[in-house]
C-alpha cells in the first residue's frame, strides 16, 4: 500500500504550495476604502433628488399639516388655533361626503370597467393582423392629449343640443336625450364615461408591453398540445401579465383618487357645487381657494393625502408584496 508524501524542502519540512495555487484576500484597508467609494457614489447621486424631494414634497406636506390646525383666510400669520376642528367640520359637511363618494365610484368604475376593456383590447392588439400600428396609434391619442382640451372637448359634445344630442335626435333615439353634465342623478357616470374614454389608452399601451415578455414559445407549446386560445390565454398569458395588471391597478387606484383636471373642466361649477360631480380635489380647490379657507383647504388636502397614502400602503401589503419580494435580490457573500 503506497502513500502519497508531500514534497519536502532541503530542511527537511514541507514546500510551500506554488503561488498560483495561493488564494488571494483582499487587505481590509482596500475593502475599506471601495467601501467608502460606495457610499460617497451613494450619497452625490442620491442627495439631489432627496433635496428635490424634501423641499417640493415633505415641507409643503409639513406647511398644510401646520395650516390645517388654523382657522385662516390667508392674510396675515394664522393665529386662531382649532386643531382638529377642520378635519371634523370636513368630514359633518355632505358635500365633502358626496365627494368621497364620486371617488369611489371613479376608483371601482375605472378598475370594473378600463381593466377588461385594456386587456381585451391588448390581446386583440397583441396578433398580427394589417392596420394593427395605427389602430394602436388612434387607441392611445386620448391619452396624450392635455386634460383642459378633453374637458373642453367633452363639455361641447355632451352640452345641451350638443353633438350627443343631435346624433341621437338623427337616428330616432331622442328619447334618450338627457342633460347629460346637470342631472345630478347621471353626472358622475357621464363623467366615469369621459375618463374611461381618456385614460384606457394608457392601460392598453402597459398592457400591450407586458405582452410583449410573455415567451412565445409557452404560448405555442400549448397550442401544439391542443390548448384552445381562451385556455392559453386563461393559464399562460393572464399569470404571467399578473404584475403588469397589478402595476396598472395600484396607478389606476391613485389616479382616481387624485382626479381634478378633466373633472374640473368638463362639470358644471352649480352641479359640482351641490357635490353631484365634486371630487376631493375640486372640493379642495373650491372650499380653499375660492372660498379662501386657506386653513379649511389644507385639512381637506391632508384627509385626501393620507387616504391615497393608506390606500397605497394597503395595496402595496396585499397585492404587490409578491411582485416586490421577486424583485429584490440579495448579496451571496
Amino acid at each position: 500500500m503506497t502513500s502519497i508524501n508531500p514534497t519536502l524542502n532541503p530542511a527537511g519540512g514541507a514546500s510551500a504550495p506554488p503561488a498560483g495555487d495561493r488564494p488571494t484576500r483582499r487587505r481590509p484597508s482596500s475593502r475599506g476604502a471601495d467601501n467608502r467609494r460606495k457610499w460617497y457614489e451613494i450619497i452625490g447621486l442620491t442627495t439631489p433628488a432627496v433635496i428635490v424631494y424634501v423641499m417640493f414634497v415633505l415641507v409643503p406636506m409639513g406647511f398644510a399639516v401646520y395650516y390645517s390646525l388654523f382657522r385662516w383666510r390667508g392674510v396675515g400669520p394664522p393665529t386662531d388655533f382649532v386643531g382638529l376642528d377642520n378635519y371634523v367640520l370636513a368630514f359633518e359637511d355632505p358635500i365633502f361626503l358626496d365627494a368621497l363618494r364620486n371617488n369611489a365610484i371613479v376608483v371601482v368604475g375605472s378598475l370594473l370597467i378600463q381593466g377588461p376593456i385594456a386587456l381585451a383590447v391588448a390581446l386583440l392588439l397583441n396578433r398580427r393582423f394589417r392596420g394593427r400600428t395605427v389602430f394602436r396609434l388612434l387607441v392611445f391619442v386620448p391619452y396624450v392629449l392635455a386634460e383642459v382640451t378633453v374637458g373642453i372637448m367633452w363639455k361641447l359634445i355632451l352640452t345641451d343640443g350638443g353633438t350627443v344630442d343631435a346624433l341621437l335626435r338623427s337616428v330616432g333615439l331622442g328619447s334618450l336625450v338627457q342633460a347629460w353634465l346637470a342631472d345630478l342623478d347621471i353626472v358622475i357616470w357621464t363623467l366615469l364615461f369621459v375618463l374611461t374614454w381618456k385614460y384606457v389608452g394608457f392601460a392598453i399601451i402597459l398592457l400591450l408591453a407586458g405582452l410583449s415578455n410573455v415567451p412565445h414559445e409557452l404560448t405555442e407549446a400549448a397550442a401544439i398540445d391542443g390548448a384552445s386560445w381562451w385556455q392559453v390565454q386563461r393559464h399562460i398569458t393572464l399569470p404571467l401579465l399578473g404584475p403588469t395588471i397589478r402595476i396598472w391597478m395600484f396607478l389606476s387606484i391613485i389616479g382616481s383618487l387624485q382626479v381634478f383636471d378633466v373633472i374640473w373642466v368638463t362639470s358644471v361649477p352649480a352641479v359640482r357645487s351641490l357635490g353631484a360631480s365634486a371630487t376631493m380635489a375640486t372640493y379642495m380647490v373650491d372650499s380653499g381657494f375660492f372660498a379662501r379657507l386657506w386653513g379649511y383647504g389644507n385639512a381637506v388636502a391632508v384627509i385626501l393625502f393620507v387616504i391615497s397614502f393608506v390606500a397605497a400602503l394597503l395595496f402595496q401589503r396585499f397585492l404587490l408584496r409578491r411582485d416586490i419580494q421577486g424583485a429584490i435580490t440579495r448579496r451571496v457573500n
